[in-house]
C-alpha cells in the first residue's frame, strides 16, 4: 500500500492532477538536465582571454553529443511506452522484459559508440567547422565527455522507465543529483584546477556518472515495480525490435537535429566565420530552454496516453492529449515573446565578448521567430509516440528537419542577399511548416487509432 501511495494511479485519477503531478516533475528534470550543458558553456564563455573560441569549440561538439543521446532514447523512449501499455494490459512480466531487453541494447551501443567517436573526434570536428583556433578547445572537451558515454545511456534511456510507472519524483532527482554535482565541480575543476574545457568535461562526466548510479540503484531496488533482473536481459528480438521500431522517431528527431547543427554550423562557417558559430552556440543553448521543458511535459503525458490506451480507455486519453496540447502550446508562446523581446539578456549570459553578443542578438530573433508554433508540433507528434503509432510518428519526425530545414539551409543564402540571414531564416520557415502538417494529421487521425485500440498499434 506504501508503495501505491508514491506513484499515481494512471487509470483511475484525475488526467489535468495526474499531468500535473507527472510533468512539473519531468519538465523540471529537463530543465536541471540542460544545466549540465549550459553551466559547461557559461563558464568555459568565460574563461579568460579565450572565452569566445572556447565557447565555440565545445559547441562543435554539439553534434556528437547530440548523437550519443539519441542512440540512449532509440531504447528509452520506444520501450517506456511499450512497457507502459503493457502494464495497461495487465502484463507485468511483459514489461519488465522490454525494460531488461533495453538495458542490453543500451550497455552494446555504449561500447560501440564509445569506440567509434574516441576515434574520430578530431576528423568529425574538422568537418563541423572547427578551424585551426577552436579544433584544440572542441578536441580536448570531446575525448574526455566521450569515455562516458555510458553514464549517458544507462541515465536517459533507463530514467523513462522510472517516469513511466508513475515515480515522476524519484526521476526528477536522477537528474538533479547529477546537475547540483556538475555546477558544484564545474568552476572547481575549470577555474581553481585551471583545467580549462577539460574541467568541464570532468566535472560532466562526473556528474552523469552519479546519476547513472542513482538509476541502477532505484531499478534493481524494492520500490519499483519493474525491476532490472539478469534474466530479463537476454535480447529476445520479438522485444526489443518493436521497442526500437517506435522509438526510431524519438532517434531520427536527435541525430536530425546532430545533422542539422552540422548543417548550420557548416553553412555559418562558410558565410560568417567563428563568430556566426559562436552565436548559433548560444542560440541552441538558449533553444533548449523552449525545447527541453516541452519534452517534459510530454513524459508527463505518454504514460496517462498509453496505460490508458492499453486499457481501452479512450476518453481519458482524449483528455491527457487535450492537457498535453494546452500546456506545449501556451509554454512555446511564453518562450517566444522572451525571446522577441530580450534576446540581448539570453546571449549575455553566455558571453562578455560584446561583438559576439550583438551577432546573437541579431541572428535570435530571425531563428526564433517561428517558435510560438513549435510547442503544437511536439505535443502532437509526442502523442502519436504514446500511441504506439511508430510510422508515423517517424514521418513525422523526418518532415521538420531532414525535408524542410536541412535543404532550406542550403537552398535559402542564395535567396537572399544577406546570406547569415537566409541561413538562420530557415529554421522559423520550417518550424510553421511543420506545426500545420503534423496537427493535421493527428487531429484527422486520432479518432481511428482509438477505435483499434493497443492491439493494433
Amino acid at each position: 500500500m506504501s508503495q501505491q501511495r508514491e506513484k499515481q494511479d494512471m487509470g483511475n485519477d484525475s488526467i489535468p492532477r495526474l499531468m500535473v503531478s507527472l510533468a512539473i516533475p519531468a519538465v523540471v528534470a529537463q530543465l536541471i538536465n540542460m544545466l549540465y550543458n549550459i553551466v559547461d558553456r557559461i563558464y568555459i564563455g568565460h574563461i579568460p582571454d579565450a572565452g569566445a573560441s572556447a565557447l565555440t569549440g565545445v559547441g562543435l561538439f554539439l553534434p556528437i553529443l547530440m548523437m550519443i543521446n539519441a542512440f540512449a532514447m532509440l531504447a528509452g523512449s520506444g520501450g517506456a511506452p511499450r512497457a507502459a501499455i503493457a502494464m495497461g494490459q495487465g502484463d507485468q512480466a511483459s514489461a519488465q522484459k522490454i525494460l531488461g531487453n533495453c538495458f542490453s541494447v543500451l550497455m552494446l551501443f555504449a561500447a560501440a559508440l564509445t569506440l567509434v567517436f574516441y576515434a574520430s573526434a578530431p576528423w568529425l570536428l574538422r568537418l563541423f567547422g572547427a578551424s585551426d583556433v577552436t579544433l584544440p578547445y572542441g578536441l580536448a572537451y570531446a575525448r574526455i565527455y566521450i569515455l562516458g558515454t555510458v553514464f549517458v545511456m544507462i541515465v536517459m534511456g533507463l530514467n523513462p522507465f522510472i517516469t513511466t510507472q508513475g515515480f515522476a519524483k524519484f526521476s526528477m532527482i536522477t537528474t538533479v543529483v547529477g546537475a547540483v554535482c556538475n555546477i558544484i565541480l564545474d568552476p572547481i575543476l575549470i577555474f581553481g584546477f585551471h583545467m580549462g574545457v577539460r574541467g568541464a568535461a570532468v566535472a560532466t562526466v562526473i556528474s552523469q556518472a552519479v546519476s547513472a548510479l542513482w538509476v541502477l540503484s532505484f531499478l534493481c531496488g524494492h520500490k519499483t515495480l519493474l525491476r532490472l533482473t539478469w534474466p530479463d536481459m537476454k535480447i529476445v528480438p520479438e522485444v526489443i525490435l518493436p521497442c526500437l521500431a517506435l522509438g526510431i522517431s524519438t532517434f531520427v528527431m536527435l541525430s536530425t537535429e546532430s545533422i542539422l547543427n552540422i548543417s548550420f554550423n557548416s553553412s555559418l562557417a562558410r558565410y560568417g566565420g567563428d563568430i556566426a558559430v559562436g552565436a548559433m552556440t548560444i542560440i541552441s543553448s538558449c533553444n533548449q530552454l523552449v525545447t527541453l521543458p516541452l519534452q517534459g511535459i510530454c513524459q508527463g503525458g505518454q504514460p496517462i496516453m498509453s496505460y490508458n490506451f492499453g486499457a481501452g480507455k479512450k476518453e481519458r486519453v482524449k483528455q491527457a492529449f487535450g492537457c498535453q496540447l494546452l500546456s506545449c502550446a501556451g509554454y512555446a508562446a511564453a518562450l517566444w515573446l522572451m525571446m522577441m523581446l530580450a534576446p540581448q539578456a539570453f546571449a549575455q549570459i553566455f558571453s562578455n565578448d560584446q561583438a559576439l553578443v550583438a551577432h546573437t542578438v541579431r541572428s535570435m530573433r530571425i531563428y526564433m521567430a517561428g517558435i510560438f508554433s513549435i510547442g503544437i508540433q511536439i505535443a502532437c507528434q509526442q502523442t502519436f509516440m504514446a500511441l504506439g503509432q511508430a510510422k508515423i510518428s517517424l514521418l513525422l519526425a523526418c518532415l521538420r528537419k531532414l525535408v524542410l530545414l536541412i535543404p532550406l539551409i542550403f537552398i535559402l543564402p542564395h535567396v537572399f542577399a544577406d546570406q547569415v540571414f537566409g541561413v538562420f531564416v530557415a529554421e522559423p520557415v520550417s518550424d510553421i511548416l511543420a506545426a500545420t502538417v503534423t496537427a493535421f494529421m493527428l487531429f484527422t487521425r486520432i479518432n481511428k487509432i482509438l477505435a483499434r485500440g493497443a492491439g493494433k498499434a
